[in-house]
């Protein structure tokens, strides 16, 4: 029967719904993680009897037709790249994007991702680097003999050179926009890559032009909503039962015509 293939494609819509949502939930504590939705669509249609078509020869028509729905499909989980809230670390290398960018990380094999991501760390040679070790751009080096550690609202990083009471700029750090920026490519790590449906990422001051603005010693949390995670996740279970009764219907529907012919 058809219905038992249309409830079997709801059940596997569910299935990777849950799934989403189950990430959501664990990346709650992920530092600048943007949760992600899945979206459906239905699949196509047999049209038993067309809208429209022509049923006598005076030119009725019919008004309304007979259209066989074969179920649902998954189109896309795209992320909801909405502010998270900002919570105080006091830690002097950790920087929170307010408002719209993204920090540029320079990777191993030369090119570049993306991160909202600003717990950055001091490496070996006094370079602001990720947890991973990858180099934040533009690329800046903090001398060994320096002290008050300041990154501004507009991304300069400052310091005060040992014997003097005057702070010195080291360098400017820049934020990254795309025009799309649910279509970044997430590749884990809290990074992301620039994809032909996220459009050419454009590098800006922040603070200036619609570019966020830099907050030291503060982090972005996760924009994932606890109580909104649960309630997708009832909604979806839910589902999930039902779509599994109708096969269930359908299996006893098959087996009472079975038994019908014996």
């Amino acid at each position: 029967m058809r219905s038992l293939h249309t409830a079997a494609t709801g059940m596997m819509a569910q299935e990777l719904n849950v799934q989403v949502i189950s990430n959501n939930i664990a990346n709650m504590r992920t530092t600048g993680f943007k949760r992600q939705r899945a979206e459906f669509q239905d699949l196509l249609y047999e049209h038993a009897r067309r809208i429209g078509t022509q049923t006598s020869d005076q030119g009725n028509t019919l008004p309304v037709g007979v259209d066989l729905g074969s179920g649902v499909k998954t189109v896309g989980t795209p992320r909801i790249m909405t502010q998270g809230s900002l919570y105080p670390t006091g830690k002097e290398f950790d920087v929170a994007i307010r408002g719209d960018g993204f920090f540029k990380i320079a990777r191993a094999d030369g090119s570049f991702a993306y991160t909202r991501d600003g717990s950055f760390e001091m490496d070996s040679q006094g370079r602001i680097v990720t947890a991973q070790g990858l180099v934040v751009q533009p690329a800046i080096t903090i001398p060994a003999n320096v002290t008050g550690l300041t990154i501004n609202a507009q991304g300069q990083v400052l310091v005060t050179p040992a014997g003097t009471t005057t702070p010195t700029v080291l360098g400017q750090l820049s934020l990254t926009r795309f025009i799309n920026k649910a279509g970044l490519q997430p590749i884990g790590d809290n990074l992301f890559l620039e994809t032909p449906a996220s459009g050419t990422g454009q590098d800006g001051i922040p603070g200036t032009d619609g570019y966020g603005d830099l907050q030291q010693m503060m982090l972005e949390q996760a924009n994932v909503e606890a109580v909104t995670e649960i309630s997708d996740l009832i909604a979806a279970q839910r589902a999930y039962e039902m779509n599994a009764k109708v096969i269930t219907a359908s299996d006893q529907m098959l087996s009472t015509t079975s038994n019908m012919m014996r």
